[in-house]
């Protein structure tokens, strides 16, 4: 077998997704209600999300059979992934390191999201809903609830923050063709849009008030379910058959990780892809690095305060502890609009706080440097989001190059850049700056 692709053949595509609430050092504190402060109740949790997703959020199972629709599902979108040998970017860094990346960019949508919007669309399904509505940043994970909602015949409506809905106007047109409604946040539409523009009418949205709008909208109808693309736990445990096909690619190419990487946002990708293997380190101990990269402009894991803060601007969702900037922080409008979330899942956060994960970030141009090497090197394009990891796994290749060491370095590539080329485009003509584009 070769080196530099690494496959997985349909039937060895895991049947079985990994819960890491089952192996934490410490029990996840509960969500609070937000207008009461005490722990959120089953009603609270079911007036904007399907019992059977809430039922996930909740489980300490150690695993979560994939229902045979969604596995179908994942086998019609892309999955199993490859995993590649990053061996051209090695050799232009002159590193003894070996560089691996998981591409969760083949999918259908272009990312990871697919992982999980499959899964809600189904659970939705079969629980009765008839519609779903949920917010997008970079427009990766609309779209990605787009084809899972076409794929289960269920409404879409998504709430895109406005900057992103400028700056990648192919995405709204993808979204669109799956048959999804689209709309830039914040709106008019619901209240909460209404509030943050009479404060300030070019507000350029975050995703924050993007949640407040979509669950806003669930709540006025009871067939309409709200549907979120990362932070909670059931969006987490989904993702993670991402992390159980690394971990027997890694295995058929008879390679154990050192370091382990991923961008985050709210920290689906990262957790999808690191989970299986963090958790055998809680419980074994099999001394990998987990590293967990983000944008200086939105740095809830370097800087954020691990404490209770609301998941959304204007109160709807749950309160949860968590890594976090302030639910009413508005990031600059960087291109990297995935990871423009004020906070961090909860088991994420509590990993980060008990020292199993390590954070990082870099300015927006380190980041697009990273991605146009990649891309004359590897051939792929990346998303702006998945330049982080990048970033980051170039840093640690050399610093191998400097000390000797040919560690192992695996990271998520969670997502294509070809949606996203006007970025590139004033990247290439020297018109992007460090922390935010405002030309």
């Amino acid at each position: 077998m070769s080196d530099l692709k690494i496959l997985l053949d349909e039937d060895e595509m895991p049947r079985r997704w990994y819960n890491i609430q089952s192996d934490l050092p410490a029990k996840l504190p509960p969500p609070l209600n937000p207008r009461t402060q005490e722990p959120a109740t089953l009603d609270d949790m079911l007036a904007l999300f399907s019992s059977s997703l809430v039922k996930q959020e909740v489980s300490t199972s150690r695993y979560i059979e994939i229902p045979d629709e969604v596995r179908e599902a994942y086998l019609r979108v892309g999955r199993p992934t490859p995993l590649y040998r990053a061996k051209r970017l090695e050799d232009y860094l002159k590193t003894p390191a070996r560089i691996y990346y998981k591409r969760e960019d083949v999918s259908f949508a272009g990312s990871h999201k697919p992982n999980t919007a499959i899964a809600q669309a189904y659970y939705n399904k079969i629980d009765g809903s008839e519609g779903l509505v949920t917010e997008t940043g970079a427009g990766q994970w609309g779209t990605a609830l787009a084809l899972g909602c076409s794929i289960f015949d269920l409404s879409c409506k998504v709430f895109m923050v406005r900057v992103s809905y400028d700056q990648k106007p192919a995405r709204k047109t993808l979204m669109r063709l799956y048959g999804a409604e689209v709309i830039p946040s914040p709106s008019t539409l619901t209240q909460s849009g209404r509030q943050a523009l009479a404060k300030s009418p070019d507000h350029p949205g975050s995703l924050g008030l993007a949640i407040s709008e979509a669950a806003e909208t669930s709540l006025a109808s009871a067939q309409i379910k709200y549907s979120l693309g990362s932070v909670l736990e059931h969006v987490l445990l989904h993702q993670t058959v991402i992390g159980e096909e690394t971990v027997a690619q890694l295995r058929k190419a008879d390679e154990n990780p050192d370091i382990m990487i991923g961008c985050v946002g709210g920290g689906s990708n990262f957790s999808g892809f690191a989970y299986p293997l963090l958790g055998e380190h809680i419980r074994n101990g099999n001394g990998t690095q987990f590293i967990g990269v983000e944008p200086t402009s939105c740095p809830t894991l370097t800087k954020g305060a691990y404490k209770y803060d609301l998941g959304d601007v204007a109160g709807f969702a749950p309160m949860v502890k968590m890594y976090t900037l302030g639910h009413d922080f508005v990031p600059s409008p960087i291109h990297a609009g995935g990871l423009r979330y004020h906070g961090d899942a909860q088991s994420l956060s509590l990993l980060k706080n008990l020292g199993y994960v390590e954070a990082v970030s870099y300015e927006q141009l380190a980041t697009f440097e990273a991605g146009a090497l990649f891309t004359q090197t590897e051939g792929i394009c990346p998303a702006p989001e998945s330049s982080h990891a990048i970033k980051a796994a170039i840093d640690e290749a050399i610093k191998c190059k400097q000390t000797g060491e040919a560690k192992v370095i695996v990271f998520n590539l969670s997502g294509h850049g070809l949606l996203d080329l006007a970025g590139y485009e004033k990247f290439l003509n020297n018109e992007l700056n460090g922390n935010g584009n405002r030309s």
